[in-house]
């Protein structure tokens, strides 16, 4: 069995400041790309920043200077610090991880449950 926990989020001030964090656990032999997705109320699920196991990077266009994410790969996971908050950042926050499991072949996606961050004006 393979789970995603997130922790953080919340609520802020637009301006303000959170951090994200995501760990996945049980039987695990490597984990591929991870990254953080968001979905705001009636819109579809949307790509914030991701993450490969080599620290490259992608970002988001909307987020891009303002969200930072990073990754342990020693504790299987993955930070997402947001600075500079606006409203429409407001939405829940999905963590996913491409993981391949001990004797497995092959690499699945996994989801965690989501966490609320909520900006207010």
């Amino acid at each position: 069995q393979v789970q995603l926990v997130e922790s953080g989020g919340g609520l802020v001030q637009a301006g303000g400041s959170l951090s994200l964090s995501c760990a996945a656990s049980g039987t695990i032999s490597s984990i591929n790309d991870m990254g953080w997705y968001r979905q705001a109320p009636g819109k579809q699920r949307e790509l914030v920043a991701a993450i490969t196991s080599g620290g490259s990077t992608n970002y988001a266009d909307s987020v891009k200077g303002r969200f930072t994410i990073s990754r342990d790969n020693a504790k299987n996971t993955v930070y997402l610090q947001m600075n500079l908050l606006k409203p429409e950042d407001t939405a829940v926050y999905y963590c996913h991880a491409e993981i391949r499991r001990r004797y497995g072949w092959a690499y699945t996606n996994y989801w965690g449950r989501g966490t609320q961050v909520t900006v207010s004006s």
